[in-house]
């Protein structure tokens, strides 16, 4: 079973998905149905935050001074193997995108980018981006 402990610092997010929450806890439970995930045991947290917050996470962390819509840190733990790191997302960044499509749509594609991220997912090279990338779209897929 997927779990993931939402941390909500910035209220704009509920002016978009009223009960973040519970709209997650959906989302993860078809999540879990997926063949290759089905009988994992995942945890995460995902922080849903500002351009502010996501600012300073990204550079105290990656050295980038500048906004970005998702950030993920991964954790190796020898304590707990099940906690697989922590996500933040970006508030304004996916409201912005979600002009062309919708909101709900592009929260999706961050939050499961970033779990991915998680699960040792990258995109440096071209064919780890491929793969990534095919991987996201078979979840977005099987999530609506």
């Amino acid at each position: 079973m997927i779990k993931a402990e939402i941390v909500i610092d910035s209220p704009k997010w509920k002016t978009k998905i009223r009960n973040p929450n519970l709209y997650l806890k959906k989302k993860i439970k078809k999540l879990s149905s997926i063949k290759s995930l089905k009988k994992k045991n995942f945890q995460f947290t995902l922080l849903l935050t500002n351009k502010t917050i996501i600012k300073k996470l990204n550079k105290k962390f990656r050295k980038k001074n500048k906004e970005t819509d998702v950030l993920s840190f991964p954790i190796k733990s020898h304590f707990n193997n099940n906690y697989k790191g922590d996500i933040a997302i970006c508030y304004e960044i996916i409201n912005l995108r979600s002009k062309k499509t919708n909101f709900n749509i592009e929260f999706d594609k961050m939050w499961i980018h970033g779990f991915l991220h998680l699960l040792g997912y990258n995109h440096v090279k071209l064919k780890d981006y491929k793969r990534m990338l095919r991987k996201e779209q078979d979840i977005l897929k099987r999530l609506n």
